[in-house]
């Protein structure tokens, strides 16, 4: 199983989509990650065509 760059309770955003506001990690393996966006839901990112970027922990 390949390591992902980032982990359960990480905060990010959408570069592209910045109305989907913070995130949160639910998953991630690998190239994939879960991510559920305050404005839109459960998202799975392929970061491989995706860079999301951290986000600050008080948004």
């Amino acid at each position: 199983m390949e390591r992902s760059e980032f982990l359960p309770g990480d905060r990010v955003r959408h570069p592209q989509k910045p109305e989907w506001g913070p995130g949160m990690v639910q998953t991630a393996i690998g190239h994939r990650v879960t991510v559920m966006f305050e404005q839109a839901g459960k998202v799975l990112v392929d970061t491989r065509v995706v860079a999301l970027e951290a986000a600050d922990e008080d948004e």
